[in-house]
């Protein structure tokens, strides 16, 4: 089973941000069999959310020459008791990036309000990777054709 916390991605700069969106209906495979008297979003997922975003966000700005593992998370702000049945905005900044490393930081938007936030996201890198199917599997989850990945890296 897939757990792919973005739905798709709306825009992207490379070294700079990525917007994506994810809707958070009742039916969230997630959301089966744990609460079963009033279901909640885990803050955990949207914790997720946003890395895995700024992840793609970091391989993008590599031109995908190498995979991210995040490997801290630091400021984390997550709402108490977000219901499903609604529709996100999630965006990411790249604060610093190195051959190492990267530095970044999130936020989740819901009808143009923050819901929940990290301040600090560091992926570390892992170089040496099979460009042409990284490039297949963004395109793939982002709904971003791979042509204009290749123009753009």
């Amino acid at each position: 089973m897939r757990f792919l916390y973005y739905d798709r991605v709306i825009s992207i700069e490379k070294g700079r941000s990525i917007v994506g969106t994810k809707a958070f209906p009742l039916s969230e495979e997630f959301l089966r069999r744990h609460f079963t008297k009033k279901a909640i979003v885990p803050g955990v997922i949207c914790i997720e959310a946003m890395a895995q975003l700024l992840g793609w966000l970091i391989i993008y700005s590599h031109d995908f020459k190498l995979s991210s593992i995040m490997s801290l998370v630091e400021g984390v702000r997550v709402p108490a008791g977000l219901r499903p049945g609604f529709s996100a905005e999630i965006h990411a900044e790249l604060l610093s990036t190195s051959r190492r490393d990267s530095l970044g930081k999130a936020r989740i938007l819901v009808g143009g309000e923050e819901v929940a936030s990290v301040e600090r996201l560091i992926f570390s890198h892992v170089p040496n990777v099979d460009r042409s199917e990284l490039i297949a599997r963004f395109s793939y989850y982002s709904g971003i054709s791979p042509e204009s990945l290749m123009d753009k890296s």
